[in-house]
């Protein structure tokens, strides 16, 4: 069992280097992600965007261009078109947001042509290294679906069961989040929950243990779960959290971002590829660890 992003790190280097294409490359932070990442044997990459402002930038953090493709695209849209084709065609393994906008970027990863689209939901699959849980915790959706519905909620979970079993949590516990842990016809999350774990138990929903509704507390608290008296192979044990919409998403991910001393990494799920979306306010090192996940993700698919 994966417990920490060190073991995540060590894994991808036995899998060898992947290649990520960067599109709109003159991002300070990220372009200090692929430098980490290319010095750690992690990930190559081909960066597309205006050259001048990539070596201006490489110049302030210590990066030599020497080691990589820079393909020279002043044109944002161009630059995420460009960087997504290097994937399609083969180029790269991956694809990552820079210096661009998320719509323009996305619109580059959904293009009918060259782009990435499956048909298949993309949601956001967000990995947490929690020092006080010991353990990788996941997050899904914090950035993608707003309101999901119960099948949007079944791609978004089988989603993160990918990349739990990608990363070696080989049969990942799903806990379904609701703001109680009982069924109330009042509360859709709550029966959504019910329906998923039912769906799980008879087989529509596969490789995985899906449970549900779960506070949050009994979802990753062994000890609350027993205070409670919930009786579940999830209960307290939890390697994903499903959460029942973005709102809830986006305040557990920067809660647990900015106050709990946790590593993440977050890859969007769902593409022909993997696709690196991480915010502006992300760290490097937490945009390295996506670039590690994305890396692990690309392995998977071969």
């Amino acid at each position: 069992m994966i417990k920490s992003f060190d073991e995540i790190i060590n894994k991808v280097k036995a899998n060898g280097i992947k290649k990520v294409a960067v599109a709109v490359a003159q991002d300070e932070p990220v372009l200090e992600a692929i430098r980490d990442a290319k010095k750690m044997g992690i990930a190559d990459a081909i960066l597309v965007g205006e050259r001048k402002k990539i070596v201006e930038v490489a110049k302030n953090i210590g990066l030599d261009l020497n080691q990589f493709e820079v393909i020279d695209e002043s044109n944002n849209a161009q630059a995420a078109k460009i960087a997504v084709e290097l994937v399609s065609s083969g180029r790269a393994d991956m694809v990552m947001k820079g210096l661009v906008d998320t719509a323009t970027f996305l619109r580059a990863v959904l293009n009918k042509e060259k782009g990435l689209r499956t048909g298949k939901v993309l949601s956001h699959v967000a990995v947490f290294d929690v020092p006080a849980l010991q353990r990788i915790i996941i997050v899904t959706d914090a950035a993608m679906n707003i309101a999901p519905d119960l099948m949007t909620k079944k791609q978004i979970l089988e989603n993160a069961v990918s990349v739990a079993k990608g990363i070696g949590i080989e049969m990942p516990k799903v806990a379904v989040i609701a703001a109680v842990e009982v069924v109330n016809p009042d509360m859709q999350p709550t029966l959504d929950a019910a329906v998923l774990s039912k769906m799980n138990d008879r087989g529509q929903i596969k490789d995985c243990i899906v449970d549900g509704p779960f506070a949050i507390d009994n979802a990753i608290s062994e000890e609350a779960a027993e205070h409670k008296g919930i009786k579940s192979p999830v209960a307290g044990k939890a390697d994903i959290l499903l959460v029942p919409n973005i709102e809830t998403g986006n305040v557990m991910y920067k809660t647990l971002t900015y106050t709990s001393n946790a590593k993440n990494g977050g890859i969007l799920a769902g593409a022909a590829a993997p696709v690196i979306l991480t915010s502006r306010s992300d760290s490097h090192e937490s945009k390295m660890y996506s670039i590690a996940l994305a890396s692990l993700a690309a392995s998977n698919r071969l």
